[in-house]
């Protein structure tokens, strides 16, 4: 019997995950349909998409509510198909404020939901919980800390670990990705990821390209790498270069290969988002910036629970690398962090023991966990019925 899932993801991030569930699941379940929305990694491993993706890459409160109509028009619309359909399950990726609404409307319609990828209620978003209660029958966490805090408020939660952390080596081939990107034994090289999405590039371009001035002009022979993975936030990202007459950078726009950037970088300037977990993955010394609307800025930090936004440093549950946003994150600033990690050879070494370790931690067989806690609603003879709520499943976090 075929299974048909609805999926959504909405940004690039939820692309790459929602693109490993989909190649897990089709390999334990082989003809499971996939359609909803989704990405160009999602649409090359057997999905079908019915809204382009980047209708829904959204970037802040601010810019939200310019978009919030065609938004909710997009969702009803999906929402009024799926209750009609009736897929046999549907998996919300990431995007909480849109998925979670779609998620609570297919339930109450007697449609299993899941979600995946924890919204952060350990960082800023606890008050989402009774919303994830309400909306999903199962949260997969990639992260280990997250199953335990669904626990206390009842709500069935499975840790699934991270697919990067299986798909990327424990031991990066620095010789053989500096080798790809033509670079000497000696050669300073910084990797560049301002974002993936063109409202990050119009918010960091410009920060990043004088960063990379000033790191230039203080270190001649310095090569930039920059991944971008679309035509327009390649243009863009162009398009700046001439206007702050930076040409003269020895800087190479890669089309995408950001894992490849990393590891054969010295150090990297990055955009807090998924892509400072791959450059940990990839052992490589990060500064990590961010810079939002002041209004979206401000509510965002009144809801803060933690004192750091990127992924490595909440994983340590410490400061292991620098964090310069919103006003701290000028170029003066962000040259002399990067040329701190470029400079002490031993502190790169520490830190990269630091990754180590979270990358062990989060290394757990992605595709089989997923596979596993997707399999009461699509293995043969599944029903819809929702086969345990309301606990976590702390088996998966020992296991």
């Amino acid at each position: 019997m075929t299974r048909r899932v609805a999926i959504v993801a909405g940004e690039a991030s939820g692309d790459l995950l929602g693109a490993a569930l989909v190649r897990a699941v089709r390999a334990r379940f082989p003809g499971t349909e996939f359609y909803g929305i989704a990405g160009p990694k999602m649409i090359a491993a057997g999905a079908r998409t019915l809204v382009p993706m980047e209708k829904l890459a959204v970037r802040g409160y601010v810019e939200a509510l310019r978009s919030l109509p065609e938004l909710l028009r997009i969702r009803a619309d999906l929402a009024a198909r799926l209750a009609a359909d009736r897929p046999d399950l549907f998996i919300g990726v990431d995007a909480p404020d849109f998925n979670l609404g779609l998620e609570a409307r297919l339930k109450r319609a007697g449609i299993p939901t899941v979600h995946y990828v924890s919204p952060s209620i350990w960082a800023w978003r606890a008050g989402r919980l009774p919303a994830i209660g309400r909306a999903a029958d199962r949260v997969l966490a990639l992260f280990p800390f997250e199953p335990p805090i669904y626990a206390k408020a009842g709500i069935d939660a499975a840790y699934v670990g991270h697919p990067l952390a299986d798909e990327m080596p424990l031991e990066p081939d620095r010789a053989e990705a500096r080798a790809q990107l033509r670079l000497a034994d000696r050669a300073t090289a910084v990797a560049l990821l301002p974002g993936s999405r063109r409202g990050e590039l119009e918010a960091h371009a410009d920060l990043f390209i004088d960063t990379a001035l000033r790191l230039a002009a203080k270190r001649p022979g310095t090569r930039f790498f920059v991944p971008l993975a679309t035509r327009q936030t390649r243009d863009y990202f162009e398009s700046r270069l001439y206007a702050r007459e930076a040409q003269a950078l020895d800087l190479t726009i890669l089309f995408g290969h950001a894992r490849l950037a990393f590891q054969a970088a010295d150090a990297a300037l990055v955009a807090s988002g998924t892509a400072t977990l791959e450059g940990a993955l990839a052992r490589c010394p990060m500064v990590i910036t961010y810079r939002v609307p002041a209004l979206t800025y401000r509510l965002m930090m009144r809801k803060a629970l933690l004192p750091y936004v990127g992924l490595p440093n909440i994983l340590a549950g410490e400061f292991i690398v620098p964090e310069l946003l919103q006003e701290n994150a000028t170029a003066g600033n962000l040259e002399q962090a990067l040329g701190n990690w470029l400079d002490h050879k031993a502190a790169r070494e520490r830190l990269q023991a630091r990754y180590a370790t979270i990358h062990q931690q989060l290394r757990c067989g992605n595709d089989e966990r997923v596979a596993q806690a997707l399999a009461p609603w699509l293995a043969p003879g599944a029903s819809h019925a929702t086969p345990t709520t309301g606990r976590s499943s702390l088996a998966a976090v020992r296991g």
